[in-house]
């Protein structure tokens, strides 16, 4: 008999699943489960897709591939990460990944502490009906809602110059507000 506290779940399910910028992002375990030790996800990356470059302030960040290939920029390097492949990024780094592969990636995500990517994908996402390969994104962006979304939550994200008025703004607002 399992502990009422303890978590188990089988291949393919989570929590919830989301599709936030064009990848499907599934709760695995989160912040509330582990008293905000860490929070853990699974996140499908179509080929070409990729994320921001971001500075997370307050968390850590851990990258397991468990298929597909990717590469990752980590400040200014850049690492090859197949299936089997472990990227740990702790926090005040700049960093991204792309999915290299010509067919869907998927990795385990950690952050720790967790909950402040939970709140940042709730904010960004919808919530996804059908589990599927993340399809293509149409359209652009909106980056300067993403850079506002991302302050909140302590993550940086370097800008062209026409955008960065209002995300110099929300940094100082969020520093302040503390």
């Amino acid at each position: 008999m399992m502990n009422p506290s303890t978590t188990h779940l089988r291949l393919g399910e989570g929590s919830k699943s989301l599709w936030v910028l064009g990848e499907l992002v599934t709760y695995k375990v989160t912040a509330e489960q582990t008293s905000g030790a860490y929070s853990l996800f699974e996140v499908v990356t179509r080929p070409g897709g990729s994320s921001s470059p971001h500075i997370q302030h307050q968390e850590d960040e851990c990258f397991y591939v468990l298929e597909g290939e990717f590469e990752f920029l980590n400040n200014g390097g850049v690492v090859e990460a197949s299936a089997g492949s472990l990227v740990y990024v702790p926090r005040g780094n700049l960093h991204t990944y792309k999915n290299v592969g010509s067919e869907p990636g998927r990795m385990l995500v950690s952050q720790t502490p967790g909950g402040l990517h939970e709140r940042f994908f709730e904010e960004l996402g919808e919530e996804a009906q059908r589990l599927t390969a993340p399809p293509a994104l149409e359209g652009q962006p909106d980056i300067r809602r993403i850079v506002m979304a991302a302050a909140k939550y302590g993550i940086e994200m370097p800008l062209p110059p026409q955008a960065r008025n209002g995300y110099r703004t929300a940094m100082i607002n969020r520093r302040c507000s503390r």
